[in-house]
């Protein structure tokens, strides 16, 4: 990666950072952001609020432990190091106390698919990983167990994690994951909303995949979707 890209990125994660605070799903020096690179991944330093962050103060990390910089990377960097190297499919790791997912998470109640947006994590329900102490081997590894076949999940009396291919997917999951647990903790208060059933998720996870690739959804193949119009 040249400095040019390098500086390029640093500036993006921190943009992200910012936003994280601006959409109210982060407060003060809480949650933190990684974004693999060659050399490992870059990640967010600890105890440095966002409205003071510069691309120079974003710490190196490789994935034996070992960083690079002007600052200790975050108290969290053992999550965003496994995650990171369980999941391939990802380059992002973005992690937030965002209010209402927090809220879910401290009664350990994962989100069921009392609607079906939930399925934008990745399956039928977001998780909720059991409580470790922060900073520990024993949360990466709660994480990585909740994160299974998943692009978020809750964590036990903490907060959430959203995972993507880009800064900007990764947050933007992270908001409706917020917004998720915001809906379920209001539906809550009418009584237990009723779930949707596995095979309508299937059903939901397949539309949801099929527009990921571009496709329009048309699960009853009845050629009945949207097309551009015929130039004239």
């Amino acid at each position: 990666m040249t400095a040019y890209d390098d500086m390029a990125l640093r500036r993006e994660m921190v943009a992200t950072c910012r936003r994280m605070n601006d959409s109210g799903i982060n407060q003060g020096t809480a949650g933190n952001l990684s974004v693999r690179n060659p050399r490992g991944f870059l990640i967010t330093p600890t105890s440095l609020p966002y409205d003071r962050m510069e691309p120079e103060d974003l710490v190196q990390m490789a994935f034996d432990g070992t960083y690079e910089g002007r600052h200790r990377p975050s108290s969290e960097w053992r999550f965003h190091r496994d995650i990171q190297q369980a999941r391939p499919d990802i380059n992002v790791v973005l992690h937030c106390h965002s209010v209402y997912a927090t809220t879910l998470a401290c009664h350990h109640k994962p989100i069921p698919s009392f609607h079906y947006m939930t399925g934008i994590a990745g399956g039928t329900t977001i998780r909720c990983a059991r409580y470790a102490t922060f900073g520990t081997q024993g949360l990466s590894d709660a994480a990585i167990e909740a994160l299974e076949d998943r692009l978020a999940c809750l964590l036990g009396q903490h907060g959430q994690i959203s995972l993507g291919k880009t800064p900007a997917a990764a947050l933007a999951l992270a908001i409706e994951v917020e917004t998720l647990s915001r809906l379920y903790v209001q539906a809550l208060t009418l009584g237990e909303p009723p779930i949707l059933s596995d095979e309508e998720m299937a059903r939901v996870l397949q539309q949801m995949k099929n527009m990921s690739y571009g496709q329009a959804p048309d699960l009853e193949g009845v050629n009945d979707t949207a097309r551009p119009k015929p130039a004239a």
